[in-house]
């Protein structure tokens, strides 16, 4: 193998690719990055079994070829050269990279030990096409209520599925839940994608990129933007039916402009720390307010007020950091928070007609 490509390039390719590359591993050849010409390009990939990542750059090639090296160091050495064209030649399993004054020798595995990179096959698939800001926000809006929890796996993902006409997003933890309706539908979806992928898709993501390419079969899903593919598998099992946890009505709404409710929710945080981040939260109809409560037993109290719409008054104890983060990627200016008694799941929400978003956190016992 033998080629020229650029050194910005190369070394985007070569760091978003070695993401996936897998250190903690009993099979050495998983921690190695796959270069291999295709036609007047290069192929860059990495696998560690559950996700597959590949990208393309342009290059000029002058022998076709392919060889698999270390990827932690090839990532680092190209990402300090100097601006400008690399060199790369194979030679006896070892890789030569000259650029400028500097040159290297990088002992290679050859590529036939290399896992087969998956496929899906896409006459097959259900696809679709999401706008690169909408799969950013709906997954952003997402992800942050999925498990870390590995004794239940399919909480450990997002559950992407066709709901009236709408593919959706879903999330939960068994403590607090979030939903997002992204495209229309005319299929029907049932997948669980795994976080870790997720996380590495928004990584790859680049400004230049405006459309996400999705393809689902029975047990992978493809990412592809741009030059950029990732494959991994899908959470196997049946995500729990959370729609039942959706109260169908609540005794008190609050309506708050979106500021004033992170402000204050985040000083009453400040005096959470020590009781597990737990804040009570009363709304008052008649006096038209919002009063957060904290105790921190060896620094003090807090509470902090806000003038507020309120229908029916009520009291709820919530975790600070769940109503935080629930608040960090709501859009719009104004919060509709809903709730029932102590006990019962509260709802947020944008006050605007059209949004797409909720977020359920359950209360925690005061």
């Amino acid at each position: 193998m033998e080629l020229t490509v650029t050194q910005e390039n190369l070394a985007r390719a070569l760091t978003a690719v070695g993401r996936v590359a897998s250190t903690k591993t009993q099979l050495p050849i998983l921690s190695n990055i796959l270069l291999r010409t295709d036609k007047n390009r290069l192929l860059i990939a990495a696998t560690n079994l559950e996700i597959a990542t590949t990208q393309y750059i342009g290059a000029k090639v002058v022998k076709p070829g392919a060889i698999t090296i270390p990827a932690r160091l090839v990532s680092e050495f190209i990402s300090n050269l100097p601006n400008g064209q690399v060199d790369l030649k194979v030679t006896n399993d070892n890789l030569h990279i000259k650029s400028g004054n500097y040159s290297s020798i990088i002992n290679g595995v050859i590529a036939d030990d290399f896992p087969e990179l998956p496929t899906i096959n896409e006459s097959s698939s259900i696809r679709y096409s999401v706008k690169t800001e909408d799969f950013k926000q709906a997954v952003s809006q997402t992800i942050i209520t999925a498990s870390n929890d590995s004794t239940r796996p399919v909480l450990t993902g997002v559950y992407w599925h066709s709901h009236e006409g709408q593919l959706v997003l879903a999330a939960t933890d068994g403590y607090r839940l979030s939903e997002r309706q992204l495209v229309a539908t005319t299929s029907e979806v049932s997948a669980i994608i795994p976080t870790q992928t997720l996380q590495e898709v928004m990584r790859t993501i680049t400004d230049d990129g405006e459309e996400v390419d999705i393809l689902f079969d029975e047990t992978q899903v493809r990412f592809r933007i741009n030059e950029a593919e990732i494959i991994s598998r899908l959470i196997d099992g049946n995500f729990p039916d959370y729609r039942q946890l959706i109260p169908k009505k609540s005794d008190t709404t609050v309506t708050i402009a979106k500021p004033e409710f992170v402000r204050i929710v985040k000083i009453a945080g400040l005096f959470a720390r020590e009781s597990g981040g737990s804040i009570n939260l009363t709304a008052d109809e008649d006096n038209k307010n919002l009063s957060i409560h904290s105790i921190a037993s060896e620094l003090g109290e807090n509470t902090s007020e806000a003038t507020v719409k309120v229908k029916g008054s009520g009291q709820i104890t919530l975790n600070s950091r769940y109503l935080t983060e629930a608040l960090s990627v709501i859009e719009g200016d104004e919060i509709e928070f809903s709730f029932s008694g102590k006990i019962s799941p509260c709802i947020i929400k944008s006050t605007d007609k059209n949004t797409n978003y909720y977020h359920i956190i359950m209360p925690l016992r005061s």
